[in-house]
C-alpha cells in the first residue's frame, strides 16, 4: 500500500502519478472557479448549496493528499516545513478555521483560499525550468536591477529640478517625484504627475526613451534563458 500512495502521491513520473496530477490540478481550477462564482451578486440558494458542496468535496480531496505527502516523505513531515506544505496549508486551513466560528468574525481567512492557484506550480514541469532561467540571469537581474534603481533616482533628481519651482505643490522634493519617474521609466504614465516647462518635457522625452530599452533589456535575457532552459 504504502509503494502504490508514494506511486500516486510523490512520484509524478509514474503514470499513475501523472493522472493524479492532472486529477489535483483540475480540483485545483474547479475550486478557483467556484471561488470567482461566490463573488456573484445575487446568487440563488441552489447555486449556493452546489458551491457549498464543491468547496467540501475539494477541501476534503486536498486534506487527504496534504496528509498522505506528510507522512510519506522522507523524513517525516518534511513536506510540512517546505514552501508547497506551506501553500498547502493555507490552501486548507481557513476552512476548517470557520468551522463552528462565526463566520463573519473569520471571513478574512477565506482570502487564503487564492493560495490554491500556487498549488498548479508543483504541477508544471514549465516551472523548473523558468526557474533554471532566472538562477541563470541572476547576476544580470542584480546588475539591471541596481542600474534601474540609479536611473529611477536621476530621473527623481532631474524632473524635480525642471518642475519644483513652477510645480511645488506636485514635485514637493526628489522622494515626492520617485512616483513620477516609476511611472515614467515603466512607460505607464498616469498623468498625475506630468512637466510643463520645456526642460522638463525634454528631460521627460529622454527618460520614455530610456524607460522603453530598460523594459527590453530583462526581457530579453529571460527570452534567452529560457530558450537556453528548453534545450538543455
Amino acid at each position: 500500500m504504502k509503494k502504490f500512495l508514494l506511486k500516486l502521491v510523490i512520484e509524478s513520473d509514474t503514470k499513475i502519478g501523472r493522472r493524479f496530477d492532472v486529477f489535483i490540478q483540475s480540483l485545483i481550477i474547479l475550486s478557483l472557479v467556484s471561488f470567482s462564482v461566490e463573488t456573484l451578486p445575487n446568487l440563488s440558494k441552489e447555486i449556493t448549496k452546489v458551491l457549498d458542496v464543491i468547496e467540501i468535496i475539494t477541501i476534503a480531496i486536498f486534506s487527504v493528499e496534504l496528509f498522505l505527502r506528510l507522512i510519506l516523505t522522507t523524513p517525516p513531515f518534511k513536506y510540512f516545513f517546505s514552501f508547497y506544505g506551506i501553500i498547502d496549508m493555507l490552501a486548507v486551513v481557513p476552512f476548517y478555521l470557520s468551522l463552528g466560528v462565526d463566520l463573519r468574525s473569520v471571513r478574512v481567512f477565506r482570502l487564503f483560499r487564492l493560495f490554491r492557484i500556487f498549488k498548479l506550480f508543483k504541477y508544471s514541469s514549465a516551472i523548473d525550468r523558468l526557474t533554471a532561467a532566472f538562477s541563470e540571469i541572476k547576476k544580470e537581474l542584480t546588475i539591471f536591477l541596481i542600474g534601474a534603481l540609479f536611473f529611477i533616482y536621476l530621473a527623481s533628481f532631474g524632473i524635480y529640478f525642471f518642475e519644483h519651482q513652477v510645480q511645488p505643490e506636485i514635485f514637493k522634493s526628489v522622494f515626492h517625484s520617485m512616483w513620477w519617474a516609476v511611472t515614467t521609466l515603466t512607460t505607464v504614465g498616469y498623468g498625475d504627475m506630468y512637466p510643463i516647462t520645456i526642460g522638463g518635457k525634454l528631460f521627460t522625452t529622454l527618460i520614455v526613451f530610456i524607460g522603453m530599452g530598460m523594459v527590453a533589456v530583462p526581457t530579453g535575457l529571460l527570452a534567452s534563458a529560457l530558450s537556453k532552459s528548453f534545450k538543455n
